[in-house]
């Protein structure tokens, strides 16, 4: 068993007496986590499962009678539900079996779609819920091949925790090529393409019809391809409808399903600067690199990233920033940019401060390459005190006063 980051702080929260709900993208482990975390519940629920999903779907009402079947006793029993969101009716069952006694039963939901949580079981938030959630790996679960330079601060508030037992050490190409699902990161390189393509095809079909999510299937297999194709860009609706056949709006609420599927994230323009002509248009990322090339129509596999290795480096950070700032529970992701060209890939928001990140395919980074970074960071003063260049040098390197240029593995 593989360790997680989440494992710091999750067993602490699981203990208090709330309904927890666990979110995350399908394969990103949650259920081998629980099983870990858990491993002998009183009940456990696979709604992934036809059959178990078909029985409550037909007789709600087992959910309830089986929990109530447990006997009483002093500690809580650990319900545990996979795919929650599944079986509607969970949620109102759970909702009125905790209100009536909130020690008695320890409820853990986990989703794969955060719209069936807020349509179905809203009224099981306020008050009642954790949340929690899980994400691809992250570089201090699946440590860089490449020694890691020492003493050396990432950006981020995030502790390189040393793991018990992390995934196997990957290179940078590697992980560009198939990104960070920990079922891809361990099976078999000549089988990870096909179970990519998978991913993006057959499981998101069977995801998104089940919900009855898209009448048009045709129409959001066209615009998904695009969408990956153009994943890590500021996102441009009209031409995104246009050449799918659809309206913006649709193409609007389609983006909004990806990411309420955990499939996306959105990155918003950053505003607060004294400069007019801010972009405030947000760019869209995919959430894996991996599902990212096989929804683009790519094989995933070196050809994927050596067709424009930059911008996968680019996402790539983008996706790692994104995790670690989910795991924390509080800052913001920005982009950056001006109607007059200058740009700045990454500006994160955290803690009262601003830190400004470039991203360079470069081995031997120049002060060129922080050329919009350094007047960022004089015009933001003293709540932007330092800036980074994220390349592949191979140790870190002073690029200005406040800018430094670090190697992706230090990130």
């Amino acid at each position: 068993m593989y360790s997680r980051w989440i494992e710091s702080s999750l067993p602490g929260s699981l203990a208090k007496p709330y309904v927890h709900v666990l979110f995350g993208a399908r394969q990103t482990g949650k259920t081998t986590l629980l099983r870990r975390l858990l491993p002998e519940p009183s009940l456990f629920f696979n709604l992934s499962d036809p059959v178990e999903r078909s029985r409550l779907l037909v007789d709600p009402g087992a959910f309830t009678r089986a929990c109530q079947a447990l006997p009483r006793r002093s500690a809580p029993h650990f319900v545990v539900v996979d795919e929650a969101q599944t079986v509607p009716a969970v949620f109102d069952a759970v909702q009125s079996l905790y209100d009536a006694d909130k020690g008695r039963w320890r409820f853990v939901l986990c989703g794969s779609s955060a719209r069936k949580l807020r349509q179905t079981g809203a009224n099981l938030l306020p008050g009642r819920s954790l949340q929690h959630r899980l994400f691809p790996l992250l570089l201090a679960e699946r440590p860089a091949s490449e020694p890691r330079a020492r003493d050396i601060a990432s950006p981020l508030p995030v502790p390189v925790v040393p793991l018990a037992t992390p995934f196997p050490s990957a290179s940078l190409q590697d992980r560009l090529a198939y990104g960070d699902l920990p079922g891809i990161v361990l099976a078999d390189a000549a089988d990870r393409p096909d179970l990519l393509r998978a991913y993006a095809l057959a499981h998101l079909e069977e995801e998104i019809r089940r919900e009855a999510l898209v009448r048009d299937w045709g129409a959001f297999l066209r615009f998904l391809q695009l969408a990956a194709i153009e994943s890590g860009q500021v996102v441009n609706f009209a031409k995104i409808a246009k050449e799918v056949g659809i309206s913006p709006v649709t193409v609007k609420g389609h983006y909004h399903l990806l990411e309420d599927m955990f499939i996306g994230f959105s990155i918003q323009g950053f505003s607060r600067s004294p400069r007019k002509n801010l972009t405030s248009t947000p760019r869209f990322h995919f959430f894996d690199l991996g599902v990212r090339h096989a929804a683009a129509g790519l094989t995933p596999g070196a050809d994927a990233v050596n067709a424009d290795p930059g911008r996968a480096l680019e996402q790539w950070v983008g996706a790692e920033l994104w995790k670690r700032l989910g795991y924390l529970g509080r800052g913001r992701l920005h982009h950056f940019r001006t109607k007059d060209g200058a740009e700045i890939d990454f500006v994160v928001e955290i803690d009262r401060k601003l830190i400004p990140i470039e991203v360079k395919w470069t081995e031997r980074p120049r002060r060129d390459d922080a050329r919009h970074v350094i007047p960022f960071l004089e015009e933001q003063g003293k709540v932007a005190p330092m800036g980074y260049v994220i390349c592949r040098c191979p140790r870190p390197e002073q690029l200005d006063d406040r800018v430094v240029a670090l190697p992706w593995h230090c990130l």
